[in-house]
């Protein structure tokens, strides 16, 4: 069961980064958005898809709240699912962390070194 849940999660991500390239909102569609993971709950009432902005995030949210509906049509009629899920945008700041750790360990040997 769980390779057909995780089966469902990669479609819903590779179709959700297809998507996103379509949607006319200029709060999306000016920025580099990035689906870096989706989990959708087992009766397929719920996706919670996350995301991270390269640059300026300034209305991204508003934007994916903004294109919701669009955002969903499209999801069912690409992946032809029985139910489409709910979406719910989340902010990724995975990224951002690995790169704020990486200059505090770069400054820590820098320190080291001298």
């Amino acid at each position: 069961m769980a390779f057909r849940q995780d089966k469902i999660n990669q479609q819903v991500t590779e179709e959700m980064t297809s998507i996103l390239r379509d949607v006319k909102d200029p709060r999306v569609s000016e920025r580099f958005i990035s689906i870096s993971a989706v989990e959708v709950t087992r009766d397929l009432s719920l996706a919670k898809v996350y995301y991270s902005v390269l640059g300026n995030d300034e209305g991204v949210k508003d934007g994916l709240s903004s294109a919701n509906g669009y955002i969903r049509r499209e999801l069912a009629h690409r992946l032809n699912m029985r139910i489409t899920p709910k979406l719910v945008f989340l902010r990724d700041n995975s990224a951002e962390r690995a790169i704020n750790i990486a200059e505090i360990l770069k400054e820590a040997q820098n320190e080291q070194q001298n």
